[in-house]
């Protein structure tokens, strides 16, 4: 009774300031002193690249869970690992523990991080990351992007949240407090929907130097917090020419005049068979008339002669084409000298 009236006086009685802080009170067998009276289990598939390992850590699996009362089975011809109940299992939660154990286990959570999640102040998350962009080459960018490069942003993830972060096929799992398995969620699902991490990471950074800070704990923190415009473009081709929308009318549009309109009010309606066709020979001998005079002047262009050029222009030329005969004399000359200066001989 000394016990329980301790326990009662050490319960905050008003409300807090932060949930994140409040100790969750352990579990122990005294408070469940029958045990279960029902048998509870869970059983997880595992790839078969994890049998090995999973055939190695097996007996350890087996002591954890033990000291909880819970019972371990591995199956190597179905591929699976199952957790059971017994009658002295005392914590009827242990189980879920034990079933998030084993599933973080087959995504090839090594077994020292999984069993963790035993623990009272430490849950597990597994975010699906496969169905938020149906690109696969996008996929694996933005996948690669989390990770970062040597993983120094899967580090930094870490560092920031206390959590024990795997990138996995088509999933991203998580190990460590409450509050950081939700930082990690929103920073991955922000990278897939093409938000880099290192925004999310910097915002993070700049909350916890302000927890630190009692004078500014009550505050808006907007001001501090870094702030990015989202610069995502649409990358649809456009068309070149874009037809102007018309302004909307409630009143449909005129009806089309029909051919016989046309020939109406052209005079052509009225016409007979003859008539009709010595207009339209007409019309033809028209068109084969101005073709014809097109061809025969494009015909005409090559019989027409080039314009000649003027006496004053042909001095010029003739001018410009007089060739020095005595600077090419003394060119020659010199030329020699110097040949005759070096071996003797004359050009």
């Amino acid at each position: 009774m000394g016990n329980s009236s301790e326990d009662d006086d050490d319960k905050p009685t008003g409300p807090l300031e932060n949930a994140w802080e409040m100790k969750i009170p352990g579990f122990k067998p005294e408070h469940n002193p029958h045990g279960m009276l029902e048998e509870s289990s869970f059983a997880t598939l595992f790839p078969q690249y994890r049998e090995q390992y999973l055939k190695q850590v097996w007996p350890l699996v087996q002591k954890t869970l033990l000291a909880h009362s819970v019972k371990a089975e591995l199956d190597l011809v179905e591929g699976s690992m199952t957790v059971k109940t017994t009658r002295k299992t005392w914590d009827p939660y242990i189980i879920i523990k034990a079933r998030d154990m084993i599933k973080l286990m087959a995504r090839s959570v090594p077994f020292e991080h999984a069993k963790r999640v035993l623990e009272d102040n430490v849950g597990s998350d597994i975010i699906k990351i496969g169905t938020i962009t149906r690109n696969k080459e996008r996929f694996v960018k933005r996948r690669q992007r989390l990770i970062g490069p040597n993983g120094c942003t899967l580090n930094s993830m870490e560092l920031i949240s206390n959590c024990y972060i795997l990138v996995q096929g088509n999933t991203v799992a998580a190990v460590g407090p409450y509050k950081g398995l939700q930082q990690v969620r929103k920073i991955v699902e922000d990278t897939m929907r093409n938000i880099h991490p290192m925004y999310t990471l910097k915002a993070l950074l700049v909350k916890k130097q302000l927890l630190k800070n009692p004078e500014l704990r009550n505050e808006n923190w907007d001001r501090f917090l870094p702030k990015y415009a989202n610069k995502n473009l649409s990358k649809r081709k456009q068309p070149k020419n874009k037809k102007e929308k018309k302004p909307y009318t409630p009143f449909p549009p005129p009806q089309l005049e029909r051919k016989v309109d046309k020939e109406i009010e052209t005079g052509e309606y009225f016409l007979n068979k003859e008539q009709r066709r010595a207009k339209k020979k007409k019309e033809q001998d028209e068109k084969h008339a101005e073709a014809s005079k097109r061809r025969d002047e494009k015909r005409s262009q090559a019989f027409v002669p080039p314009e000649e050029p003027h006496a004053s222009t042909s001095k010029e030329t003739a001018a410009s084409t007089k060739v020095d005969i005595a600077a090419i004399r003394a060119k020659i000359m010199k030329a020699n000298k110097k040949a005759k200066a070096k071996t003797g001989f004359k050009l």
